[in-house]
């Protein structure tokens, strides 16, 4: 299959100044995988003419298709017509059916029209031009040094619409063959990603049609692969049969895929089992319940939580027996015990999960940030986790304390 090498390039200093996303590359990579066309890189440039037109030079000496999103305006840091010129050369020209629309449109409201908005009717002589049918500006698809550049404005219902009309299609045609990529993402946790990487590295060494590349996130690390084929289902058939190669290898640390996440799978775990919980949150002061609760559906498995920040809530709300604070103190195995059980009780659940540590940045009865003790509590069976201990800062030692304890959770759950 030919490999066509696109490049999404975004123009506007906003972008750079974080004042908005470029939430249009990630759904035209998204969409250009459909037509099987590989996404070779992002850039974004300001509204400098000097600077687009250096980053349009590099583009064109890289990349096959060039998609061009921003600076099709009518004001005067709208330059991206003016950046190409001085590349290619081409004569701009006035498209009349888009200057009668851009009249009417003001014509329609009795506002003036200013003239520097003519500027939105330029194209390049022989282009091939799209239309703009949620907006003024056209888009325009140019061929140049056996380039393909494609111009589309910054707005995202406009260049959505002009990528699904006419950009796609057109795309579809110039790779020569009808295929397709489907990607995947599966998601493991308890396993670091240099660990993974490891483990899976005679996979990964002689990866081809599916790719394999590991990649480390928040909630754990994730394996994204990637299948090029004729047909989705030929696509998928591979995904399929690179991932059990993958889960013979990982399987134990592997707990879903895609948009799946910990705790849903914890609460559906608990509908499944019919089980009820309930969570004594010191250090996470929430987070765990505030996360479970995001799921649809969990109003029929949480009970609640309590935020036992204080000692004195531990001891009086909870229950905590005083003899387990003074001599292991709440930062100990004794007490996130002791809390789990009795969550348990307090609020009428199946089972209790607590959370006691520290967060930081001081110490804690003589325990370092970092330092963290989970407990689950079912019953008579009381699982209590060996001492954890989490770098980073006081956010994400907090994060981190919820990330295991839903860990935890799913894979009690999973016996």
């Amino acid at each position: 299959m030919k490999q066509t090498r696109a490049e999404i390039v975004a123009v506007g200093t906003e972008l750079l100044l974080g004042q908005i996303s470029n939430t249009n590359a990630q759904w035209m990579s998204t969409k250009l995988a459909d037509v099987g066309m590989d996404v070779f890189y992002h850039s974004v440039v300001g509204d400098n003419l000097e600077r687009v037109y250096e980053q349009f030079r590099l583009s064109s000496s890289r990349s096959d298709v060039i998609l061009v999103t921003g600076g099709l305006g009518p004001t005067e840091d709208d330059l991206t017509r003016e950046a190409f010129q001085k590349l290619a050369g081409y004569k701009m020209v006035e498209h009349q059916p888009s200057m009668q629309k851009i009249e009417a449109f003001y014509k329609e409201r009795n506002a003036v029209m200013t003239e520097n908005n003519r500027k939105q009717a330029r194209v390049f002589e022989g282009a091939v031009v799209i239309e703009n049918n949620v907006g003024m500006a056209p888009g325009m698809i140019v061929s140049h040094q056996g380039k393909t550049w494609i111009f589309m404005p910054g707005v995202p219902r406009e260049m959505k619409q002009m990528m699904n009309d006419s950009v796609l299609p057109h795309l579809q045609n110039l790779t020569g063959e009808q295929h397709v990529i489907e990607s995947t993402m599966l998601k493991f946790s308890g396993i670091g990603e240099s660990t993974l990487e490891d483990t899976l590295s005679e996979l990964i060494q002689t990866q081809s049609n599916p790719t394999i590349a590991p990649l480390a996130q928040e909630d754990g690390v994730a394996i994204r692969l990637t299948a090029k084929a004729a047909t989705r289902d030929e696509a998928r058939s591979l995904l399929i049969g690179t991932k059990k190669q993958i889960l013979d290898k990982a399987g134990d640390h592997y707990f879903g895929s895609d948009e799946e996440t910990l705790e849903q799978l914890v609460v559906k775990l608990l509908k499944e089992k019919g089980k009820t919980i309930a969570a004594a949150e010191s250090l996470t002061g929430g987070l765990f319940t505030e996360r479970l609760i995001s799921v649809p559906g969990a109003s029929d498995v949480c009970r609640g939580g309590v935020v036992c920040y204080d000692i004195s809530v531990k001891e009086d709300l909870l229950k905590v027996p005083g003899d387990i604070l003074k001599e292991n103190g709440t930062v100990s195995e004794e007490c996130a015990s002791s809390m789990a059980e009795n969550i348990s009780g307090v609020l009428g659940s199946d089972l209790g999960i607590s959370f006691t540590g520290v967060a930081g940045p001081d110490q804690v009865e003589g325990h370092p940030a970092g330092t963290v003790y989970i407990a689950i509590y079912s019953g008579s069976d009381r699982i209590t986790s060996e001492k954890f201990f989490f770098q980073g800062n006081r956010q994400l030692i907090r994060k981190r304390t919820v990330i295991k304890g839903l860990e935890l959770l799913y894979k009690y759950l999973k016996k």
